[in-house]
């Protein structure tokens, strides 16, 4: 029988530990967040667990005002469990997750997973001259 994975937004689920290890010791984008960050960040987001059992093998968390718009971030799957079609597993879950319905549009940065999130309809962002950002310095 083949192993069996699950999507769960219940934040009770979720393996603060497990999640802060892979985002500050193996993400390019969130290298050395401590814990109490990841925490935080997680308390003001709508997360989403990938589980294999009640081992958590994944995470992504959408911030949203649940009208306007909705950003991805912080995803991804265990190196080890990659190749299986998790991550789009997980990229669909968010999508199609009823209270992000009826958002204007999903947003997300990524240096190396263009091809992935072009497959659920994502493109460079149109005119992008009129947005702007202000980075902490």
């Amino acid at each position: 029988m083949g192993q069996e994975f699950l999507i769960s937004t219940d934040q009770s689920r979720i393996d603060l530990d497990f999640i802060h290890q892979y985002l500050s010791g193996k993400s390019y984008w969130a290298q050395g967040r401590s814990k109490e960050r990841v925490k935080k960040s997680m308390a003001h987001s709508l997360c989403f667990g990938l589980f294999t059992g009640t081992q958590q093998i994944g995470f992504g968390r959408v911030v949203t005002d649940y009208v306007v718009f909705a950003w991805i971030m912080d995803l991804f799957v265990d190196p080890v469990y990659r190749g299986r079609g998790l991550g789009r597993m997980l990229i669909q879950n968010i999508v199609d997750h009823p209270e992000l319905q009826e958002v204007n549009g999903i947003g997300l940065r990524t240096q190396d997973a263009h091809a992935l999130y072009e497959k659920f309809n994502f493109k460079a962002i149109p005119n992008p001259e009129i947005w702007m950002f202000r980075k902490k310095n």
